[in-house]
């Protein structure tokens, strides 16, 4: 089942904005996000059975990862949006378990999406 995101648009800088990924990884599922000229970097995981969560650090606070299961949906939350944020964001499954040493390596996931995008203005 292909990943497919939605809910990228263009907002100001202190808003709010929620994207979703309907599809599901076996282990994981994490969202990752790419800048023009950047390298994709880790936003956040979740783990499909405990629900365990990982972010990279300076999100902590700010955004947030869930998933609804009967939906099969992930979702994060972006609260207090800065320009800083903008960029395409990834939705991606992985078949292997992960933990806090692999969940932020690219790759350690096996699907993506194409990414929706998400643009910041001050």
């Amino acid at each position: 089942e292909p990943l497919v995101e939605s809910g990228g648009r263009l907002v100001q800088a202190g808003e709010s904005l929620r994207l979703a990924c309907t599809g599901s990884g076996r282990f994981a599922m994490a969202w990752f996000r790419q800048a023009p000229g950047k390298e994709r970097e880790f936003v956040a995981a979740i783990t499909m059975t405990a629900g365990t969560t990982y972010y990279k650090d300076s999100l902590k606070g700010r955004f947030t990862i869930s998933r609804n299961s009967a939906k099969n949906t992930l979702y994060l939350q972006m609260n207090n949006l800065k320009p800083e944020d903008a960029a395409v964001y990834y939705c991606a499954a992985s078949e292997w378990a992960i933990n806090s040493m692999n969940v932020r390596t690219i790759d350690q996931y096996d699907f993506w999406g194409q990414g929706t995008q998400v643009t910041v203005f001050p």
